[in-house]
């Protein structure tokens, strides 16, 4: 079987990381093309990574035929327009999270998903494909924690980016730490249970950088939930972790209780020495994810070959929003925010 042949529109942090591994780490595929407005981000996948065709213009790569599917890593804003030009010009789409930052625009996205049914559409939630993550979900469908009453979630970035975040939040529109951050949490949280969110309660804080209020940003939010069966959830997203990139899911069950990730551990190596006993931690999500992102890109490419849509769709985006936004809305208004059923 020919290989796939992907296009990639951004290449910023994460742009990069799913560039190098569409290159190297994931079978069945070729990354033939590059798109971006910064110059110096072309020619990196040109020398680094071997892109044979570079792109200033989105629409103008996805109308090409030298690729056969696009990987979508841009701003949060451009998501929604970006996977209907590409899936009306007949290629394949897969699209980190959000899908998009409004209900509306997620919705006539779908229907244009929905209207392509031969071509594979794929949203990033990539903790789904984490080994650990997946061997939890095993545990949770075949009963061994009983019913579970709980979940209770963190999601904080390292301290060390929390200043050149700041910057960016001055200028520019991150869709909020629920819909930019959290959301991944979010997702969980309806994977596990199969269930979706009645009513949310948000807080947060800003007390490194006050400034982030004159920003509408937030540097620390918690979210309680309430699912559609009364299970609970509760949420902590930040970005301003001292050790290093904390994520840490638990779930309580009536029959027991898993953890993933206690402690963000970098390895298996202890360090002992005068500063005591030390574990090192992984210090951002690249390194933390590494696995589960080439698993992600590879599910993405066999489904492709295998003319199969991947189990992450369009509603999955859909419904992370809306609980994101909601949280959102219950920050700003301090008050408790039941939602409502899409169309009400």
């Amino acid at each position: 079987m020919e290989n796939i042949r992907v296009g990639i529109v951004g290449l910023g942090r994460l742009g990069k990381v799913h560039a190098k591994n569409l290159s190297s780490a994931v079978n069945g595929c070729e990354l033939t093309a590059a798109c971006s407005l910064v110059e110096s981000e072309l020619v990196f996948a040109q020398k680094e990574l071997g892109v044979k065709h570079t792109f200033s213009d989105y629409e103008e790569m996805v109308q090409s035929s030298v690729i056969d599917a696009v990987f979508i890593v841009s701003p949060s804003g451009f998501h929604c327009e970006q996977v209907r030009l590409a899936m009306e010009n007949g290629k394949h789409v897969f699209t980190e999270k959000p899908l998009g930052l409004e209900i509306e625009d997620i919705q006539k996205t779908q229907k244009v998903i929905e209207a392509h049914p031969e071509q594979v559409f794929m949203l990033g939630f990539m903790r789904r494909y984490d080994e650990s993550y997946q061997y939890a979900k095993k545990m949770v469908e075949d009963g061994e924690i009983g019913n579970i009453t709980l979940i209770r979630c963190y999601g904080i970035d390292p301290s060390e980016g929390l200043e050149s975040f700041v910057k960016f939040a001055m200028n520019n529109d991150s869709g909020g730490l629920f819909l930019d951050m959290a959301i991944h949490d979010i997702d969980l949280v309806r994977w596990f249970t199969s269930q979706e969110v009645d009513q949310v309660w948000a807080i947060g804080k800003n007390a490194a950088y006050p400034e982030l209020d004159q920003a509408g940003e937030l540097e620390t939010g918690a979210a309680m939930m309430s699912l559609s069966d009364k299970t609970m959830a509760l949420l902590v997203a930040g970005r301003n972790a001292a050790h290093g990139y904390h994520v840490e899911t638990e779930i309580i069950g009536t029959k027991g209780m898993l953890r993933v990730a206690q402690v963000p551990e970098k390895n298996l190596v202890t360090i002992m020495n005068d500063q005591g006993v030390i574990r090192p931690c992984s210090q951002n999500f690249p390194e933390r994810f590494r696995e589960a992102f080439i698993r992600e890109a590879q599910e993405f490419v066999s489904c492709i070959q295998e003319n199969r849509q991947p189990v992450v769709n369009a509603e999955d985006g859909l419904q992370a929003t809306r609980i994101a936004l909601a949280c959102q809305e219950s920050f700003d208004t301090n008050s408790l925010v039941q939602l409502k059923k899409i169309g009400e």
